[in-house]
């Protein structure tokens, strides 16, 4: 049986990806080693699944079914610039997400419950919203980008509704992974075929 690597996420709009590039090129002028997202790549990702089965699709589907349903569209708010794991030793630069209401929170914590019961574990980790910018290659000349992030901390990129979910496959390929759509899940249980 065929595996693919495969995860669930929100898919962002063209015009908050035109933003987030242009925050890379700033950080970019830096000339700091890291090895950034392409902005078209950038999304939410709400479940990693890594190499499933492809028969596993029909019961991730399902589960992600049940959740969509109770769930209606919510705003998502992309605010503030920060780095994973500290400002000594950044490894992810990322931009937050916010949902008013805790919504996206609750998406969260429901698609990792009806995950759990057709077998895929939660992530040991606390979920923390956030959109990957880049990942940092070498600490070397990292102080004039670390001191860039802390002026653009408070950044204000907008907001946008989230109506749906996507399954995405997730080919790695030398100049990058390349993703494709496997199935769409609608909030509030209007599903597309």
């Amino acid at each position: 049986m065929a595996k693919i690597r495969s995860f669930l996420a929100i898919e962002l709009p063209k015009e908050l990806r035109g933003k987030l590039s242009e925050i890379q090129d700033n950080l970019k002028t830096y000339g700091s080693q890291v090895k950034w997202v392409k902005p078209e790549s950038i999304h939410l990702t709400l479940k990693f699944f890594g190499n499933i089965e492809e028969k596993n699709v029909d019961d991730i589907s399902k589960a992600v079914k049940k959740v969509t349903a109770e769930i209606d569209a919510f705003d998502l708010g992309i605010k503030g610039i920060g780095v994973f794991p500290n400002m000594l030793s950044p490894r992810v630069i990322w931009v937050g997400v916010e949902s008013s209401g805790r919504t996206l929170d609750i998406l969260h914590k429901e698609t990792e419950s009806s995950l759990k019961k057709i077998g895929f574990e939660p992530e040991e980790r606390g979920f923390r919203a956030h959109l990957t910018l880049g990942r940092v290659k070498s600490l070397k000349d990292k102080r004039q980008l670390t001191e860039q992030i802390e002026k653009l901390k408070g950044c204000e990129l907008g907001s946008f509704r989230v109506e749906n979910l996507f399954l995405f496959k997730s080919d790695l390929r030398p100049t990058g992974a390349v993703y494709t759509k496997l199935e769409t899940f609608n909030l509030g249980g209007s599903q597309t075929l």
